[in-house]
């Protein structure tokens, strides 16, 4: 009996679960991550740009190429490791470094990308870090001290995670050589696997943080035209109401501003779709380090909570608002045309009136002309018809005048009946 056949994307599917694993890290170590972005269009991107450059950058060390089409790619670049991702909107560079350097976040580190390198990247810098993985001190009270020296105050989260086996903290600010920073403290019995694992959730959640600050961008940018729309669509609603206009013209108004309304619409979408997206990666992210307050401290979650949920119920509101906008035109034109059929039954009424006065003139007018055509026509019969009788009234004697007095009659009700016939022939055609 022949094996059952597989589905052509069995293995592909299966194989993506597990296409990405997380880096396995030893504290003491240190990460530089990267990511980047095409400045517009960037899902529609030409993705053998970004393999390209990662190639470029693995033939400076001497390293072996990815397979063609890889979208995610880990290995060693010198006496590091470097983890690759390609995303919808951006790719990732991650590099892990053993050991620690007398400098906190040493910006040499970045070094690790050549410069030229860098300046030739398909796209720009969306977000860049350094994260210090150290070993958990004894004293937790020695550990605050390096976070207080580390980080901003006002700023700082901190908190412990998965089950208090790591601190992880952070000031979400750019310190003056460009980059964000971040620390995590692992207990020692921590395992390779967990470290990675806490290392990358915390890069993902400053990439997707920035990401989804994309779309609170774009809504303030469209703020003032949408005030204006929503301006605009007021006055126009306000003019209907009162009939201080023309409705076709209102009509033709309000359509300018519904096709504004579609164009903005239509030009934000993918925006505001994708930072929703963003965000609940963000949330998601968060929530799986299964945080807890340390020493008092703001965690990540109430970071996110005071700084960040703002700004996306700032992208959401525009968002609903857009749609109630666009609502609102939607209804309104459907008034409006309402209105203008109405308008246009009224005239429409008022012509066939008008067209039916008319025909009743018409017919008066055809009347009159008919009983003209029978006496002129009937004054030529009678003249042709005395010539033609005149020889035989002269033989019996009669004198013109009776026998045109005497053909009259008889000549005139013969022109009627025949008009009148012709024109029952014509009305029943």
């Amino acid at each position: 009996m022949p094996p059952i056949q597989d589905h052509p994307l069995r293995y592909r599917l299966a194989n993506e679960l597990h296409a990405r694993p997380f880096p396995s890290l030893t504290a003491p170590c240190r990460a530089v991550y990267l990511a980047v972005k095409k400045p517009h269009q960037a899902a529609s991107r030409d993705r053998a740009l970004d393999l390209a450059h990662l190639t470029e950058l693995l033939d400076r060390y001497g390293t072996q190429h990815p397979q063609p089409g890889a979208t995610h790619w880990s290995g060693r670049i010198g006496q590091h490791t470097l983890k690759w991702e390609q995303h919808t909107e951006f790719v990732t560079y991650t590099v892990f470094l053993n050991g620690l350097t007398e400098r906190p976040f040493d910006p040499a580190d970045f070094d690790v990308f050549p410069s030229d390198w860098l300046d030739r990247a398909p796209g720009v810098r969306m977000t860049s870090a350094l994260v210090r993985v150290t070993e958990r001190p004894e004293d937790d009270a020695e550990a605050g001290r390096m976070i207080d020296d580390w980080f901003v105050p006002e700023s700082m989260a901190v908190s412990s995670v998965i089950d208090d086996d790591a601190i992880i903290a952070g000031d979400f600010r750019i310190d003056p050589a460009g980059h964000q920073r971040f620390a995590v403290f692992p207990r020692a019995h921590v395992g390779e696997r967990r470290v990675g694992r806490i290392v990358q959730r915390v890069t993902e959640i400053e990439t997707y943080k920035a990401m989804s600050m994309l779309g609170f961008t774009r809504v303030r940018e469209i703020a003032p035209r949408l005030g204006e729309i929503d301006t605009e669509l007021s006055e126009l609603m306000e003019a209907m109401v009162q009939g201080t206009g023309p409705a076709e013209e209102t009509l033709k108004s309000l359509l300018a501003v519904s096709s504004d309304l579609e164009r903005l619409s239509a030009q934000t979408s993918f925006r505001l779709g994708a930072t929703a997206a963003y965000e609940a990666i963000v949330g998601q992210r968060i929530s799986v380090l299964r945080e807890e307050r340390w020493q008092g401290r703001q965690t990540f979650a109430e970071f996110m909570m005071r700084r960040y949920d703002p700004a996306m119920r700032t992208v959401k509101s525009t968002e609903k608002r857009i749609g109630t906008m666009s609502l609102r035109a939607m209804r309104t034109s459907e008034l409006l045309r309402t209105r203008v059929e109405v308008e246009r039954s009224a005239q429409n009424q008022e012509l066939l009136e008008g067209m039916n006065a008319r025909a009743d003139m018409q017919l008066r007018l055809q009347k009159t002309v008919e009983g003209l055509s029978t006496v002129a026509i009937s004054y030529y019969a009678v003249s042709l018809a005395s010539y033609l009788l005149y020889p035989a009234a002269e033989a019996m004697g009669i004198s013109k005048g009776m026998l045109t007095a005497a053909v009259t009659l008889p000549v005139i009700l013969g022109v009627w009946f025949m008009v009148r016939r012709i024109r029952r022939a014509v009305e029943h055609e």
